[in-house]
């Protein structure tokens, strides 16, 4: 490896850190701290590697009134495996309040009303469905706003995360 490859390589990875980790360099909620939570270098490499291999996934969103539903797959198996352990970790992080990508106001929010989220979802042969509902019409905008956002993610990659996406009036 090159050192400007490995230059590249590396100030991407401190890119995703500061993108997807909660309160980086600041101590944060919890005393998280540059590094986040326990799991946040886990679920870095799993953006990582989605991002790598994100020309492999196909998703489909359906807008219900009451929130939506996506189906996320991949042909590759193991883009598969990834798809379905970075649901469960979002899922978890979700469930105990251990929020990520806090520099982006959409994912702020999200977490703000995730109380207000009723979310089920089963593995595919290629990946996820997920079904993602509120009775709140304002969490039902956030939650449709998510869905796009994620769309974007794989179809713009890496410059898309590092974008701000504002929240829908109340």
């Amino acid at each position: 490896m090159t050192k400007r490859v490995c230059t590249a390589t590396v100030i991407q990875m401190l890119l995703i850190v500061i993108t997807v980790t909660p309160s980086f360099g600041q101590g944060g909620r919890g005393g998280g701290g540059m590094m986040g939570d326990s799991a946040s270098a886990a679920d870095m490499q799993l953006f990582h590697q989605l991002f790598a291999h994100r020309a492999e996934i196909t998703r489909h969103v359906i807008a219900r009134e009451d929130g939506i539903e996506t189906v996320t797959e991949s042909t590759n198996l193991e883009v598969s495996r990834l798809l379905q352990a970075h649901v469960a970790s979002m899922l978890a992080r979700v469930k105990e309040g251990r929020p990520i990508h806090q520099r982006d106001p959409l994912f702020v929010e999200l977490f703000k009303n995730a109380d207000q989220i009723v979310v089920t979802h089963e593995p595919t042969a290629g990946g996820v469905r997920i079904v993602e509902t509120s009775k709140d019409p304002y969490v039902v905008k956030l939650l449709h706003l998510h869905a796009e956002v994620v769309s974007a993610f794989l179809a713009n990659g890496m410059p898309e995360m590092m974008k701000n996406h504002p929240v829908p009036p109340r």
